[in-house]
């Protein structure tokens, strides 16, 4: 691993202007696993200007050299790829047989969902007029990535603009640097030429503000926080950069009395996957509604899997959560826990504090609440962390409509035994993904969200075209 004090800028690890340097924390041991450069503005300039210069031969190569890059990169990563697996479980605590599953395996997904989306789009098209459609890259990109999926932000954001024939600059997490300078080492033996990618390393306040108001960066996307989205569009907005934004969520879980026999494997495994990934997810079911005439049934098996859900080292394999990525987290989470417990909300397993044997690192009970109601704080507010609550519904309509009320809309999920029902009540779901009877989500679909969950589509196609411009050609 390079010296994570330093930068990939035009192909190189170079020394930063900025001396202003941060420790890496393990958060399930507390202890300093590396030491990174925050960037400034000058920091971040040097590498917009690097990308750049790059755009004006990388913008003109043909899809089929920018496959064969692409190629290229997925067999190193596919070589390297424990070595990315331990190195997200080391900086973000993601047990490791999560990050082999699905932590370290999004970052091939996605590579070979954009590769094949790349190999079926056309660059040129007549359309029904006779004009003819083009598709060209945007320029040079700014991509701000989070510590809670970080492979699979890194690669949903660097993978299109590269694809798509655009530059860029990456500025991951601060918590999670292990991941993308360990990819950046692999775009580099790729051979991806000088300038097309570069990272810096930084906050959001210093390094996240000098890309979204930099003059030459054409496109912001941005995957984190509702209220950091907002904050980037308003910079943005100065030099009408385009911007995509993948932000928070409080995403609803609708379980209906129909789903008959099926009804503990249906619950258990929603509980299974709010509490996964330590429950810092964007698009976990946080709110479990329930149809009132299997709600004590419910509430009986989700306090037999929350009492169940192991909590572990991750480095151990195994079904277990870890911790949350840092005391900030740690902090937050808690904050919500005890506050719900003053607001009286009944606790069903869990609560505030430690689970007992876990004194050093981030660690956290796994909780649910029964009986919430949909206007209380611990039902609107994104929680990040393995809390969920549970909610009472007597009709679908009165389903649909504790679903729909809340300002987020990234994806909502559905269990029912009725396949008419689950189509007629997805139709009226406000989020961008509907996961029916456990279904997954798979590379090469498109995600995002409504409302204040963002805007564009990351992933396959539509991921692509967010990065490219759309020229129109009227011969005479």
């Amino acid at each position: 691993m390079k010296d994570l004090r330093k930068f990939y800028i035009n192909g190189e690890w170079v020394t930063p202007v900025s001396q202003v340097e941060m420790d890496v924390i393990n958060p399930a041991t507390e202890s300093k696993i590396a030491t990174i450069t925050l960037g400034s503005a000058e920091d971040v300039q040097r590498a917009v200007a690097a990308a750049k210069s790059a755009f004006a031969s990388y913008s003109q190569t043909s899809k089929e050299e920018r496959l064969a890059l692409l190629r290229t990169f997925l067999g190193i990563y596919k070589q390297r790829f424990e070595e990315m697996a331990q190195a997200i479980t080391r900086e973000m605590g993601a047990p490791i047989s999560l990050s082999r599953a699905a932590q370290a395996d999004c970052g091939a997904g996605h590579l070979q969902g954009f590769i094949d989306a790349l190999s079926a789009q056309k660059a040129r098209e007549q359309l029904y007029n006779g004009d003819v459609l083009v598709r060209e890259p945007i320029g040079v990109c700014g991509l701000i990535t989070p510590w809670n999926w970080p492979m699979n932000q890194v690669a949903l954001k660097v993978v299109p603009a590269l694809a798509a024939g655009c530059t860029c600059v990456l500025k991951p997490s601060e918590f999670t640097p292990l991941s993308a300078a360990l990819y950046a080492e692999m775009l580099h033996a790729a051979g991806f030429p000088p300038g097309v990618f570069n990272l810096v390393n930084g906050d959001g306040i210093t390094a996240g503000t000098a890309l979204s108001k930099h003059p030459d960066v054409q496109m912001i996307s941005f995957t984190g926080s509702t209220r950091a989205g907002k904050a980037i569009s308003k910079d943005a907005a100065d030099t009408i950069k385009r911007v995509t934004l993948e932000l928070g969520g409080k995403s609803p879980n609708l379980v209906f009395a129909d789903c008959g026999e099926e009804l503990e494997e249906r619950v258990t495994n929603s509980i299974t996957e709010c509490f996964g990934n330590t429950g810092q997810s964007c698009d976990s079911p946080t709110r479990l509604l329930v149809e009132r005439s299997c709600y004590d049934q419910v509430l009986e098996i989700a306090k037999r899997v929350g009492e169940a859900q192991a909590v572990g080292d991750p480095t151990a394999e195994g079904d277990h959560i870890g911790p949350l990525v840092s005391s900030i987290q740690y902090g937050r989470v808690q904050g919500h826990i005890e506050r719900a417990v003053a607001d009286g909300v009944r606790v069903l397993c869990g609560g505030p504090g430690k689970p007992a044997g876990f004194e050093t690192g981030y660690f956290v009970k796994p909780t649910i609440f029964a009986d919430v109601r949909n206007d209380m704080p611990i039902a609107q507010e994104e929680v990040f962390g393995p809390v969920l609550s549970i909610i009472p519904f007597d009709a679908e309509e009165e389903a649909i409509r504790i679903a729909n009320d809340t300002p987020y809309g990234l994806a909502a999920y559905l269990q029912t035994g009725d396949p008419e029902r689950a189509e007629r009540v997805a139709a009226r779901l406000r989020a961008g993904a509907i996961h029916i009877n456990g279904g997954g989500f798979n590379y090469g679909s498109p995600f995002g969200g409504y409302k204040q969950s963002g805007n564009g589509r990351e992933g396959g196609v539509m991921g692509l075209e967010d990065y490219q411009e759309v020229k129109t050609l009227h011969f005479g």
